[in-house]
């Protein structure tokens, strides 16, 4: 009597080429939804960042004026007594800078 490869007590170990294939789809299918998600939230939270900068900037361009009675010229005016940790980096890129007109803190993209 010939006896098979496999007995039936002998169980298959190991997941078959179809099993495989149908767990990769799945995840890709699922990265390719989150992803993009993701990349949004980063990118409004860099913007939320610039937003906080330039809020504390332009205060701090209140303050300078408030106790010298002139506007300051460069943000680095700014440096020590108004912005003890110096001027921020935009995390958009790109640096601020103040506008000689409206003596508000703009940003370059």
């Amino acid at each position: 009597m010939m006896r098979s490869k496999f007995s039936s007590h002998q169980r298959r170990r190991g997941f078959s080429l179809i099993e495989l294939l149908l767990v990769v789809t799945i995840l890709g299918i699922i990265a390719a939804l989150v992803v993009p998600r993701v990349s949004t939230s980063t990118d409004m939270a860099a913007e939320k960042v610039r937003a906080s900068h330039v809020a504390q900037l332009n205060g701090a361009i209140e303050q300078y004026y408030l106790t010298n009675g002139s506007w300051p010229t460069d943000l680095t005016d700014l440096v020590g007594t108004y912005l003890v940790d110096g001027v921020p980096t935009n995390p958009m890129g790109g640096p601020y800078s103040i506008d000689a007109t409206s003596h508000r803190v703009t940003f370059t993209p």
